[in-house]
């Protein structure tokens, strides 16, 4: 049986390597929904939230028949790699970052949408091309609001279990991650053992909502000063 740092190490690179592909593909998402008229937006934000209202459970069947080895993925992923994606931690961390994506998303579109275009526009007229603008005026006005989505998408990650169990499975010292190890500890009727999982899993939360509370109340102290000022 793998020690308990073992597990919370798995969690913490299963959730990190989600977050990996949630922040870039998210932030540009984000962006071009606040930035740009994209045709059909209504239906891609659906599309975005539609994990929040899906039951894991479907989310990780979906995955499971992308990512199986009889779907078109899977034999590519086999062929090249040599190996099957599913019921590895690298399944593991898709099925996280699927369901983290539709927070992190909404709370990267909030942060963006606090930037005031005008700054944006100054910047433009004075010569700055639009990926300098970005960088050193977007993403340092609206960083408040996307960590706080990093942060409230990671949390989500580490508690991920249903998308997870049916892509990945739960396998010992692979892809058991704290949520499945709980899960196996009290099934076995080990409470005991699970106690100490669920109070890392507790803390681990408690750190992720209350440090993405705190940048919350600070984007949006900021905004109420910007708002402020522009009425002098």
């Amino acid at each position: 049986m793998p020690s308990d740092l073992s597990i919370v190490l798995l969690t913490l690179k299963v959730s990190g390597a989600a977050m990996l592909v949630v922040v870039p593909a998210g932030l540009g998402l984000a962006w071009l929904l606040v930035r740009r008229r994209v045709p059909g937006r209504f239906w891609i934000e659906v599309l975005v939230s539609l994990p929040l209202a899906l039951t894991p459970v479907v989310i990780g069947f979906a995955l499971l028949s992308l990512l199986g080895r009889n779907s078109p993925v899977g034999r590519l992923a086999f062929d090249v790699l040599g190996r099957d994606i599913a019921f590895t931690w690298v399944a593991a961390a898709i099925a996280s970052a699927v369901v983290a994506f539709p927070l992190s998303v909404r709370a990267f579109i909030v942060a963006f949408a606090t930037v005031d275009r005008r700054v944006e526009i100054a910047a433009r007229t004075l010569g700055a091309g639009p990926w300098r603008v970005f960088f050193t005026i977007t993403l340092p006005l609206a960083y408040p609001g996307i960590l706080a989505g990093v942060l409230l998408g990671f949390a989500r990650a580490l508690s991920e279990f249903g998308a997870t169990i049916v892509v990945a499975g739960n396998i010992p010292g692979q892809t058991q991650t704290l949520s499945l190890a709980i899960f196996t500890r009290i099934s076995a009727g080990n409470d005991s053992a699970a106690f100490g999982l669920i109070g890392v899993t507790v803390a681990l939360a408690a750190a992720s909502i209350a440090v993405h509370n705190y940048l919350l109340a600070r984007a949006t102290s900021l905004v109420r000063d910007r708002a402020a000022g522009s009425r002098r």
